[in-house]
């Protein structure tokens, strides 16, 4: 059956967004699995940049489905925004969204209590986006979350239920955060008439779409290092970033898969808190930062680098088993005399060449490294493997080693068309 996924290998941030553009091509749906507008997928087309945080990659694939899952929670408000900004720019949206009725809502006061609970954090902040993703997944497994499917109902429906779930954060949170019910359900059955259309049984949707042949892409959010089961809790989002998630906020089952893509930088990004072991404290981090332009799109906040880590792609790809890589980024390092891999890590005097499943452990680690000469030569017009300095495919070959994985497409640059599948390695 032919459904594509494609996953952060990472720590998220990995280009997640212009792979899945790429892959989508001929696609008949491009689905969102889960996550929320903590996400942020920047495509480049020339001089236009696009910023997604809730629509999905295939916005830019005349004729694709997109559809965001069951799995998601999403802001109302910043879903209208979104659109609104990509109608402005040109695009067909409206026509060609669904949203899964089951997905959840992210409301005001999830923003609010997000960011008390950051302040009241203190020193120990994870370093969200302040979405308020967290708290809307809690209220989801709290059995008090309110689902998309409230814009369907009556309005006399929808502000009994809203009202009441708002009633339950009141008691919950105030006095320490303000929740103002009645502003809240006005503000949102505003959005009502221009939600209700998009929403529907997504499920059902996408397994008519199996069944009748067609191909479907989901686009993980974040990384699997950021994975609330799998990642350095309690540093992580919210939702799974594994291949086991992606099918479970589809409402697809493991036997549709066809392939699991696992997106990596030919270095290494975090955002926010939490431990990584190759961090680069120095020059050589900044020049990382500077040359890979590594900001968040979606809070602008600057980018953690370090080097590629070998244990930590690694156990990405065993928890979600990606059956390929694909490598973005490896122009960044055109220039330096030197890369470098983490193949192990020192943990308190013993080498282990496992990322340990404790964060304060992970915070201990001292990566030990392999060093590769550099290319030191531009690779943005290369549009081939033999293409590639002779140093460069050393290096990817060296990657494919300690992860176990190979890599089956290469990204040399920020453009669509400075992706390319690597065939033959003959040359």
């Amino acid at each position: 059956m032919p459904c594509e996924v494609v996953l952060g290998g990472q720590w998220g941030d990995e280009g997640k967004g212009k792979i899945v553009d790429w892959t989508a091509t001929g696609a008949d749906a491009v689905v969102r699995c889960q996550g929320g507008a903590n996400a942020g997928h920047t495509l480049v087309f020339g001089e236009q940049r696009l910023a997604l945080h809730l629509v999905p990659s295939g916005v830019r694939q005349p004729g694709c489905l997109m559809v965001l899952g069951s799995g998601m929670v999403i802001d109302p408000l910043a879903l209208l925004e979104e659109i609104a900004t990509l109608e402005a720019a040109g695009l067909d949206v409206r026509r060609r969204l669904r949203v899964s009725a089951a997905a959840h809502m992210v409301l005001p006061v999830h923003r609010l209590q997000d960011r008390a609970q950051e302040e009241q954090r203190g020193a120990a902040a994870v370093g969200t986006t302040g979405r308020g993703i967290g708290p809307a997944y809690a209220d989801k497994a709290a059995r008090h979350g309110v689902q998309m499917s409230l814009f369907t109902r009556s309005e006399a429906q929808f502000r009994s239920a809203l009202t009441a779930a708002l009633e339950i954060k009141r008691a919950e949170l105030e006095p320490r955060v303000h929740v103002d019910v009645a502003a809240t359900v006005e503000q949102l059955l505003a959005c009502r008439e221009a939600i209700a259309p998009l929403v529907c049984d997504a499920t059902s949707l996408l397994h008519e779409m199996l069944h009748a042949g067609r191909r479907l892409v989901l686009e993980g959010a974040q990384g699997a290092l950021l994975d609330l089961d799998h990642g350095s809790y309690p540093y992580v989002t919210s939702s799974s970033c594994t291949s086991a998630g992606a099918l479970a906020g589809a409402g697809l089952p493991p036997q549709s898969v066809q392939s699991i893509l696992g997106v990596v930088k030919a270095y290494a990004t975090r955002v926010g808190n939490g431990p990584f072991p190759s961090e680069l404290l120095d020059p050589t981090g900044e020049r990382l930062r500077k040359q890979g332009h590594e900001f968040g799109s979606t809070t602008g906040r600057p980018r953690r680098c370090g080097w590629f880590d070998s244990m930590a792609v690694r156990r990405a790809a065993a928890v979600s088993g990606f059956t390929e890589l694909a490598l973005t980024k490896l122009d960044v390092l055109d220039d330096f005399d030197t890369v470098r891999i983490a193949v192990a890590y020192d943990l308190d005097g013993k080498r282990i060449e496992r990322i340990p499943v404790d964060a304060a452990e992970q915070a201990r680690c001292v990566p030990v490294y392999r060093d590769a000469e550099g290319w030191r030569a531009p690779t943005r017009a290369c549009r081939a493997w033999r293409e590639l300095p002779a140093n460069a495919r050393r290096f990817v070959a060296l990657l494919e080693e300690h992860v176990g994985v190979p890599v089956g497409i290469l990204s040399v640059g920020p453009d669509r068309d400075s992706t390319f599948r690597v065939r033959d390695r003959t040359g």
